[in-house]
Parts: C-alpha cells; structure tokens; sequence
C-alpha cells in the first residue's frame, strides 16, 4: 500500500488510496513518522486501511505498550492521542469502530486489536467524500458493510438495539449498492451507502463479525484479496452452512432484502442467501476463489489459519470446525 503522512500544524493525516489492510512494517512507519513530526492530533481520512492506520497510530504516539501486547480483546491499555476519522469508503464503519486490523506479513494473517480505547473522539461521514470510488471498490467496500450487517444480526452476542442497526443496513444495501456501483454520481445512493456502512460499523463494538470474516482473513493474508471480495465469494457459503442453527433470523435478513414473504421459514432463509449472491453478481464481484489464482492445494493452510481467528468463530451461530472451513472453502472454489 501506498502511505503519506501529511502534516497541518499539529496534526497529521494518515490517508492511502488502496484497498488492503496496512501492515505491522507500514504502523511502525506510520508511528516513527507521527513522533517526528511531535503530532498532538491525529485523523484518519481514507477507507478502512487508513482509518485503522490512524487509529493504531493515535494509540502508540505516546505509549511505551509492544503492538504485538495489544492483539486480541481489551488488551490495548489507553489513548492519549486525539483523532477523527473521516471515511472515503462506504465499508468498513471503522470510523465509528472499535477495531483495527494490520497484516502481519510474517505469519501471513492479518490480526485485530479490539478496544474501547480505538473509537475515535469525532467522526464526519460526508457521503460526497464517496462520489469518486470505482465500481469495483463501490462494490468491495458496499459487500462487506453487508457482511458486517448480516453477521452481527445472525450471531451468538445479538442485541435488539444492534438488531436495529443491522437489519437496516441491510435494507439499504439491498436497496442502494447496485445503484451506487452503476451510477457513482448518484448522490441518494451514496448517502444510503453511507449511512448503511455507518449502522455496520456500530454493530460491530457490541457484537462483532463471525465466521466470513475469520475464514475471509487467510484471503487477505496470504493471497492478498481485497477485504470486502474476500467477505463477498465467502458469504453465501458461510450462510448456507449456517442456516440449520438460525433459520428464523436469516429468513428476517431476506425479508430485509426485500425478498417476498415465504410461509416455510428455511425455503425463506434460503431465498436470501441466493439473494446475497446474486447481489454480488450483480455489482461484478469475482464469486470464486479460483479467480485469484487460489488453488485447492492451498485450502489445507487457509483452514488452519482461519481456526485461529477464535474471537470471531466463537461468536459464530453454529460451531466451525477445521473440517468445516475446508468444505467451506472447496465449494467457493
């Protein structure tokens, strides 16, 4: 990825125009960076990759506390550092959030520190910061704040108010992403969008993701696919899977789609998971693994990595198992 620090009197701008979660090396950089230039503020203005960056740099700019400590769950000890978060995607809710994900280049996987501390003092989410995605970053970023959404409705740590949040996110997704994808310009979509990618993002310090974005990391890790792509080609299956131990909710996330009611409730839950990918379809998002060239052969590691991620399998409505995440993985062949 491409990182700039841009100084404006006491605060510095992390910003980066890919796609792609930051790594430990572009943290380190970021941090020397922000202490060189005796930052007092931070903001993040970008996607989920510069948004994280920030949030990780506001956190260590004074702190004597190793990274590596503060992986995991309520582990980071505090911020002194002010930020604002200002998104450029409409995705990964990370300015409302209380996560930030790096790569760790060497264990090729990407890992998660989760904290209070991490919420940004001040959020603005101007859907007209979003005008200039592409499509196919619409798309990406617009998949996985349906993720976000699905997966913190159907979860194990569900709420009512977070209930709230999600499945209205996913009427607006449903409603909004394909508009938003063909027609960029499309200032209603665009808000939808936003306001979609916002309601995600509060989901996710209450109740958090599940099983797609655990089996998702191993994506991004090693082969390097987009974040939201990686959410998207695993979604359905990962529903399918699912739907045994929750049919009544996925049939609420259909109805939410604006699919037409079903008296059965798991031929309901069945129709939206064909709508999840249909949407995908739709917006032009690659569906098979094998579309970035990954193998059967890699299917193995992928699965022993994904059962790492606990935080989010744990959370998971039916329980996943290594034999699991390789069938998972060899039907999104």
């Amino acid at each position: 990825m491409r990182l700039d620090l841009q100084k404006r009197g006491c605060v510095v701008t992390v910003w980066s125009d890919v796609i792609g979660e930051p790594t430990i090396r572009d943290f380190e950089h970021a941090r020397a960076s922000a202490l060189a230039a005796k930052a007092d503020a931070v903001v993040g203005l970008g996607g989920g990759s510069a948004m994280d960056l920030a949030k990780l740099v506001a956190a260590f700019l004074n702190s004597q506390q190793p990274l590596h400590e503060a992986f995991g769950v309520g582990k980071l000890r505090g911020r002194a550092t002010p930020l604002v978060c200002l998104p450029t995607t409409s995705g990964t809710g990370s300015e409302v959030s209380p996560i930030a994900i790096l790569l760790d280049e060497a264990d090729e996987l990407k890992k998660g520190v989760v904290s209070e501390h991490l919420v940004p003092d001040a959020a603005f989410v101007d859907p007209l910061l979003t005008i200039s995605m592409p499509p196919a970053v619409t798309a990406a970023t617009g998949m996985d704040a349906l993720t976000h959404c699905i997966e913190s409705y159907a979860n194990k740590t569900a709420h009512p108010l977070v209930d709230t949040w999600a499945l209205d996110g996913i009427r607006l997704i449903s409603r909004y992403l394909a508009r938003a994808v063909e027609h960029g310009n499309d200032l209603e979509a665009r808000t939808a969008m936003s306001q979609a990618s916002l309601y995600g993002g509060l989901c996710l310090g209450p109740v958090n993701t599940a099983a797609v974005h655990a089996l998702a990391y191993p994506l991004g890790g090693e082969f390097h696919v987009a974040h939201g792509v990686s959410n998207a080609v695993l979604l359905p299956h990962v529903l399918e899977f699912n739907l045994p131990a929750a049919p009544a909710r996925y049939a609420d996330i259909a109805l939410a789609m604006g699919l037409p009611p079903i008296d059965d409730v798991l031929d309901m839950a069945r129709s939206g998971v064909a709508e999840v990918a249909a949407l995908a379809v739709r917006c032009s998002v690659p569906m098979r693994l094998s579309d970035f060239g990954i193998t059967a052969a890699a299917i193995d590691r992928m699965a022993k990595a994904a059962m790492t991620v606990t935080r989010l399998l744990d959370r998971n409505v039916r329980q996943v198992t290594e034999q699991d995440a390789r069938d998972i993985y060899q039907k999104a062949l």
